[in-house]
């Protein structure tokens, strides 16, 4: 008899060994996504320069600062049919802004992705940005650096679980490079890729952005991306009513842009032209609001920087939350190459910047950075990584607690007024649901001893056929209320209760039937049936059953003695006692009557006393 778990294997976490071989090859596959961050920073400076300045070069330059000339407006619309043409004929997956499609890979395609992915989202995402696109970089290296991971996940002899957190190591660690903020990118794995907080998955993630973030100082420095004065002042109440304000405010504004993407997105599977045109119709547009505010094009790191450090005039501010806003939205419903984080800042930036006009309790730059943090949280469901996103982009802990305040605000409302985030809806209609909540498994909280079933009909080991023939009649003469009885196997015990095989109900029918009764039936039993000890949680029972496909176990203790039968509609036991946890009220402290108990009072009033209540009088 093999017995699934025993006491001593009972621990709080699954991993094993493995954890070390894993988190190796992440811190390598780390400081690749830091190199490929690299490559495609500098991709874009250079198209940038050919596309907005004519020459060959990697200088760091925006495409607003060549000013505004009329051939602003064909520049994008050019990009765009280069990665539309890329998408057609060389690979459709260069489409989108990397996160979902990250997150599909995850969840429903077991962390494979193919390998030209690694190769050609770059390049198309360079080509989009650095003709002026208004989309961020973080998405596409997200998705890039997640393929190279997971290509080499696929090389590799590793299971599905461990491939997809190879691929996610790889996903975040990119996130780390570009962003210089390892923390937050370990979280925006746990909050919107893994759907778990696992040290098996955990533990090389972290690896992978920690080497990430090294090699990224290495390449580029150690400074943070934005730089601001650190906010030495102490916040007080009246500017975290505002930061609470700000944090709801900020969830309508990323409802708006999540319903806005998705109605153009849905407005171009409508157009009556192949989909590789598309991107170039979203460039038409991208170039006419360029040419009315140039700072709406390209990735908008050095805008975001203006905001930080105070330069927050109203006609900034309306360019970004109307120009730009029109400018992204429909963009991104052409389905090009892109990312949404770096938009999404530059949103809540503006946002920000509003209420510093309107509430000057604190200062422009810690107004912007509250709204930067409280959007993104809204928009993509993720306020832990938000918040720390806000402190790793400018090294200002001063305002951990606005920026946290306002995350979870914006955080709470987004997820009662959209069923959907922004990186979700799309999945969901193309048929694939993804419930983004988390937490312990209530199977995993309850023991089989709990939930088994301890009166079981059992047969001494030196039984013969004749006890099976004489169950065999007294369920036909009780007929099919017996047929539908829980037990479907019969234990058989020796003198000292300790099992010795098991019969299920067909075997016993069998036996039954057999001409010679007198044969022992031991000979027509399971001599070493599957066992579950009494310490086994449901969950390891669960998957058990599922692999062996036997929803029956007889439940031993350590010395072999039966203690009763785990049958599959017990394992229901975690799952209701679950539903009745969220759904039962129950008031289990009352309040007594300041001067008196609750039948003195009740007297007083001549109310009578309910019969269920107890009267505690002496």
């Amino acid at each position: 008899m093999s017995e699934i778990e025993s006491a001593d294997s009972l621990r709080d976490f699954s991993a094993d060994s493995r954890i070390f071989y894993i988190s190796l090859l992440a811190a390598v596959l780390g400081a690749a996504a830091a190199l490929l961050a690299w490559v495609l920073e500098e991709m874009i400076y250079l198209f940038t320069n050919l596309f907005y300045f004519q020459r060959w070069s990697f200088l760091e330059q925006a495409p607003w600062m060549a000013g505004r000339h009329w051939w602003l407006i064909p520049m994008p619309v050019l990009g765009g049919l280069l990665v539309g043409v890329i998408a057609r004929y060389l690979s459709p997956r260069v489409r989108g802004h990397g996160l979902p499609e990250a997150i599909e890979t995850v969840v429903f395609n077991d962390g494979k992705v193919q390998p030209r992915v690694a190769l050609l989202k770059p390049i198309a995402t360079a080509i989009a940005i650095g003709s002026g696109g208004p989309f961020g970089t973080e998405g596409p290296v997200i998705i890039s650096s997640g393929a190279v991971a997971s290509v080499v996940g696929q090389l590799l002899p590793v299971t599905g679980s461990e491939r997809t957190v190879v691929m996610v190591s790889g996903a975040a660690a990119g996130m780390a490079a570009m962003f210089n903020c390892p923390m937050s990118a370990t979280l925006l794995a746990v909050e919107c890729l893994l759907f778990e907080w696992k040290p098996r998955s955990l533990v090389p993630v972290a690896i992978a952005c920690v080497s990430a973030g090294a090699v990224r100082r290495l390449l580029l420095g150690p400074q943070s991306l934005m730089h601001m004065v650190p906010t030495g002042a102490p916040v007080y109440h009246s500017a975290m009513l505002g930061a609470l304000l700000l944090g709801l405010v900020a969830a309508l504004l990323s409802a708006a842009l999540s319903k806005g993407v998705h109605f153009f997105e849905l407005l171009f599977e409508h157009l009556p032209i192949h989909w590789m045109w598309w991107p170039a119709i979203g460039g038409v547009v991208i170039g006419l609001c360029g040419y009315i505010f140039p700072e709406s094009l390209g990735v908008g790191y050095s805008v975001i920087q203006q905001m930080i450090s105070g330069n927050i005039g109203w006609t900034l501010l309306a360019g970004i939350l109307l120009i730009k806003t029109i400018s992204w939205a429909f963009s991104m419903g052409s389905s090009t190459a892109a990312g949404i984080l770096a938009p999404l800042l530059m949103f809540g930036g503006a946002l920000g910047g509003v209420f510093a006009h309107l509430m000057p309790m604190m200062t422009p730059g810690a107004w912007v950075l509250v709204g930067m943090s409280a959007v993104l949280s809204a928009a993509i469901g993720a306020p832990l990584t938000s918040a720390m996103l806000a402190l790793e982009l400018t090294h200002n802990g001063g305002l951990m607690l606005p920026v946290l305040l306002a995350c979870m605000a914006a955080y709470a409302l987004s997820v009662l007024v959209l069923p959907r985030s922004m990186l979700t809806e799309s999945m969901s209609r193309r048929g694939m649901h993804l419930s983004r909540e988390f937490g312990a498994d209530p199977l995993e909280s309850i023991l089989v001893s709990h939930a088994m079933h301890t009166s079981v009909f059992a047969l001494p080991d030196n039984a013969t056929r004749r006890a099976a023939a004489d169950w065999l009649r007294k369920m036909e003469e009780r007929g099919g209320e017996a047929w539908s009885h829980w037990q479907r196997i019969f234990p058989l015990v020796d003198s000292e209760g300790r099992l010795t095989g098991t019969l299920t109900r067909a075997q016993m029918i069998a036996a039954a039937r057999k001409e010679d009764l007198s044969v022992p039936l031991a000979q027509d039993a399971n001599s070493s049936p599957l066992t579950v000890s009494p310490v086994t949680t449901l969950r390891a029972c669960a998957m058990s059953m599922a692999e062996s496909k036997i929803t029956s176990y007889p439940v031993v203790n350590a010395e072999g003695k039966l203690l009763g039968i785990m049958t599959i509609s017990d394992l229901l036991k975690g799952r209701s006692d679950e539903a009745h946890r969220e759904s039962d009220r129950e008031r289990v402290l009352r309040l007594r009557w300041p001067f008196g108990n609750h039948a003195a009072h009740r007297a007083r009033t001549s109310q009578p006393l309910p019969l269920d209540e107890e009267c505690d009088e002496p």
